[in-house]
């Protein structure tokens, strides 16, 4: 087995589809995001949504609080590539009016949308419409009784109230959902996915609730999703934070690619820089990221300011970097080239892994590779 092996055992659930992206049953891990925008303004959420398809996301939410915003979810609908999910709370007649606009996935709890005949109206017109469901429970919005019941919002209580709203679609069934159980306490969502895990076949959608600002919130979902990904769990991610949504997209994928389990795009392998660097390394790898959010090929790209870790790290990427006074080592697969000017770095390092990342994607898509 090469170190570049996937080594994580996925748990085996059911297949739903969301628009064309397969959820569940060994597919890919899908990366979600959601708009921040004010839905009825089109023009603004199809604009975030352009922006999020071209960092790679694979599914949108859009939050649709009413009948104007379903009217506004029409046009944005039209416009947008990536599938979208309507974010729906207690009227079942936006959920109905949204699924004829042509929705791929609604996000409604069935026990929170009125009595029996609206859910059942939800759920057929979901099944007759081939859209999936989400069922999606929050520790901050519980049950009253199971407030009570629990006194906190536990994991048992996440689940039960999780279960709650499985059981309706199963007394109906329904069985193309997905369901999370998110908190923002990192334990509290873990152990809630994991007893979710052992009670249901279905997809399981993971995500720290509220996570936080782009620094604390990255690193409180990347400790809470790597846990439940390294045993399995986890069938698609969103990474909640308070920032551009674009970087929810980002740490999302970093997130699966550091634990091998989907790459997209590149991996930067740099080092924290010290006294020995020979260029600026933070800034290059800095402006590298930003010019370069639009390459989608896998591949790993080393930059180190000297010589004392750099041939190493070269010689195990792609492409890679090892300072040097006045020019630095190029290396392409693990092969040593010419030299790269240190004040022409970033020009020169953009213009090759763009080369080798057209050149890869040629291979991949002929099979090659």
């Amino acid at each position: 087995m090469s170190n570049k092996d996937p080594i994580i055992k996925r748990r085996q659930s059911t297949r739903i589809n969301v628009g064309h992206v397969p959820i569940g049953d060994g597919a890919p891990i899908a990366v979600q995001s959601m708009t921040n925008t004010r839905t009825t303004d089109v023009e603004a959420t199809v604009a975030q949504i352009k922006a999020l398809e071209r960092v790679g996301v694979d599914i949108v939410r859009v939050s649709v609080p009413t009948m104007d915003a379903a009217e506004a979810f029409k046009l944005i609908k039209q416009q947008a590539k990536v599938p979208l999910i309507a974010d729906i709370h207690f009227d079942y007649r936006i959920a109905l009016k949204v699924a004829e606009y042509g929705v791929d996935c609604l996000r409604i709890n069935p026990g929170n949308i009125g009595n029996e005949g609206r859910i059942r109206s939800v759920v057929d017109c979901a099944r007759d419409r081939n859209i999936p469901i989400r069922i999606g429970v929050n520790s901050g919005s519980l049950e009253k009784d199971i407030q009570e019941k629990y006194g906190e919002p536990t994991p048992q209580a996440i689940v039960e109230s999780a279960l709650r709203h499985v059981e309706i679609l199963d007394r109906l069934n329904f069985d193309q959902f997905k369901v999370s159980v998110k908190a923002s306490d990192v334990f509290t969502a873990v152990e809630a996915y994991r007893i979710l895990a052992k009670q249901i076949k279905q997809p399981l959608h993971l995500g720290i609730t509220e996570a936080g600002g782009a620094r604390s919130g990255a690193v409180k979902s990347a400790i809470g999703l790597g846990l439940l990904l390294s045993e399995g769990i986890g069938d698609t991610l969103r990474v909640s934070l308070a920032a551009d949504p674009t970087e929810e997209v980002k740490v999302g994928f970093d997130i699966l690619k550091s634990l091998r389990i989907r790459s997209r795009g590149i991996n930067f392998i740099a080092c924290p820089t010290c006294s020995r660097q020979e260029f600026d390394v933070i800034g290059t790898v800095n402006e590298l990221e930003r010019r370069l959010e639009d390459i989608i090929t896998p591949m790993d790209v080393s930059i180190i300011g000297c010589v004392v870790n750099g041939p190493g790290e070269a010689l195990a990427s792609t492409l890679g970097v090892a300072g040097g006074h006045n020019k630095s080592g190029f290396y392409e697969d693990g092969v040593r080239h010419d030299r790269l000017d240190n004040d022409k770095m970033i020009e020169q390092l953009e213009e090759r892994i763009r080369a080798k990342a057209a050149l890869l994607a040629n291979r991949i898509e002929t099979k090659e590779i």
